[in-house]
């Protein structure tokens, strides 16, 4: 073999097998096809190199079986890159078929991955339906609660109450009254009651009729309550009579409070359709005790015999001509 040649072969072996590129010189230069060949393995070299890293990026210019085959790999290999990333976007059906075992590992780990998702989403679609049953039944339950609370509150209500006129019954009055006066005694806290009664209602609903009668006992009460204090309050007790108790008020204020009541009832007409009707109310009053002996217990029919003061006021103001307030005075009446 020429000396020639044999350096020619020398210096392809360098180009396969060094790791530097071993330069092309002297008379090997002059070799046209020796410089095609040193340039196609150079840059087939370059281009394996930047493979092995991880860079599939490098054009295969080179033509030929081996460029052929690395440049189909180079094809095969960033498509792979684009299904991977298409795996980590949750697209599960891709598969690989080109590379052998990597491609079956590939293709039962996306098909788990895939089988694992629809189990996930399945079970998403029965926890939600489940939510949204349980916050139905306790959306249910909770309108049922409400209902029964609402329901209860309105029992309550219409247990404690005048259902004609909204004000307290005589019971729910009496208990009240009962626990204020057992507690302004224990005080030593000015209190006490009054007794009104509508004058000649009999005769207002023989005149004007019983629906008539009716309203004007509405109307009755919401003059009341509208001058009533707010640790006052007001109970129906019986017919056309009405009690309020009032405390925190002396003799004085008491008989105010009783006087502006009567005065508002005279100037506020029963409204029918025939007209405005006026109507008066005569009152008795009657001062509880509560501020001799503070702190003694007062017995438990206390508030019976403190309205039987007021209702003996009451008669007296009737007598008197009615529309006016009488005060119970104890030390005349009570032997």
């Amino acid at each position: 073999m020429e000396e020639k040649e044999s350096k020619a072969l020398e210096h392809i072996w360098k180009l396969l097998k060094e790791n530097s590129i071993p330069p092309l010189e002297g008379d090997m230069a002059e070799i046209p096809v020796l410089n095609d060949i040193h340039n196609d393995l150079k840059t087939i070299r370059e281009i394996m190199l930047s493979f092995s890293s991880g860079d599939f990026s490098p054009p295969v210019t080179v033509r030929g079986i081996i460029p052929g085959c690395m440049k189909a790999l180079q094809s095969r290999l960033q498509h792979l890159i684009w299904q991977v990333k298409m795996v980590e976007q949750g697209d599960f059906t891709q598969k690989i078929e080109f590379l052998g075992e990597f491609s079956e590992a590939f293709n039962r780990m996306t098909t788990q991955l895939d089988n694992t998702l629809k189990a996930l989403k399945l079970r998403e679609q029965t926890l939600s339906a489940l939510a949204e049953s349980l916050r139905t039944e306790v959306d249910r339950r909770n309108s049922a609660m409400e209902a029964l609370q609402k329901s209860e509150s309105q029992f309550k209500y219409l247990a404690s109450h005048d259902p004609l006129t909204g004000a307290m019954n005589r019971r729910s009055f009496m208990e009240r009254a009962a626990m204020e006066l057992s507690n302004a005694a224990l005080l030593g806290i000015p209190c006490g009651v009054v007794m009104m009664d509508i004058d000649f209602f009999k005769t207002f609903n023989d005149t004007y009729g019983h629906l008539a009668g009716d309203e004007a006992l509405r109307n009755t009460v919401r003059v009341i309550t509208s001058l009533l204090r707010k640790h006052d309050f007001l109970g129906r007790y019986g017919g056309e009579e009405f009690v309020f108790l009032f405390s925190q008020a002396d003799e004085a204020t008491g008989m105010a409070i009783a006087q502006r009541v009567r005065e508002a009832i005279e100037k506020s007409p029963v409204l029918l359709e025939s007209g405005p009707v006026s109507i008066t109310a005569s009152f008795g009053v009657a001062l509880a005790d509560t501020t001799e002996n503070p702190g003694k217990p007062r017995p438990d029919n206390y508030i019976e015999a403190l309205i039987n003061n007021a209702d003996t006021a009451l008669y007296k103001a009737k007598e008197e001509g009615r529309n006016r307030v009488v005060l119970f005075n104890r030390k005349k009446e009570e032997p």
